[in-house]
């Protein structure tokens, strides 16, 4: 039985690009729908590009109204009907009554070692704290931020004279090799955290 994927993306879409290009063979699922909050997202664009559905849930007009647009954004991921929902670079906080629905079945990719440097600034983060590592984690998402199960990690080497850029451009890579590795392994049942070196 293939699994059915739905990705969430704000921004680029690069993530969600490696997701989709993985997804062919004999993977376990397959992208059914590609949703931003941004309507404007390049992302939407490469989706539409790879021939995968794409909806845009415009945060703005919603204001300060998580509910309402959590509800719109759960009205339209019923209609795709996914079995799996990857969020990929979506820059949304979402509500415990939404990451409620679909626990068990919603995976994040967090550009960091969890659990250190949950939220923002990871890069920069792990530079001033003086770490010799850093990395990527794929989660389970549950109600606490960047606090789920972890199910996969790679790590790379911090170089003397990386700044917050070149640490995310040498990091993007991993997360494009990690994400769709875990992914095939979640939806084929296996839950066995991965670890990968770069």
């Amino acid at each position: 039985m293939t699994k059915r994927v739905a990705i969430l993306i704000s921004g680029g879409g690069s993530n969600m690009v490696s997701l989709v290009e993985s997804m062919t063979g004999n993977h376990p699922a397959r992208p059914v729908l590609v949703m931003s909050n941004d309507p404007n997202a390049g992302g939407l664009a490469k989706a539409r590009a790879l021939n995968v559905p794409t909806y845009a849930v415009d945060h703005k007009p919603f204001g300060k109204d998580r509910a309402g647009f959590e509800a719109a954004l759960q009205d339209a991921l019923e209609k795709a009907r996914p079995d799996i929902i990857c969020l990929a670079g979506f820059m949304r906080i979402l509500t415990p009554a939404f990451t409620s629905q679909w626990e068990g079945r919603m995976l994040n990719i967090h550009p960091s070692l969890l659990p250190k440097y949950k939220g923002l600034h990871t890069h920069a983060r792990a530079l001033e704290a003086g770490d010799k590592e850093h990395g990527c984690s794929v989660h389970e998402v549950t109600a606490e931020l960047d606090g789920g199960p972890i199910l996969g990690q790679a790590k790379l080497a911090i170089d003397p004279d990386d700044t917050p850029d070149t640490l995310a451009a040498r990091l993007l890579p991993l997360e494009h090799k990690l994400y769709p590795q875990v992914l095939q392994r979640y939806a084929a049942g296996d839950r066995t955290p991965l670890f990968i070196d770069g």
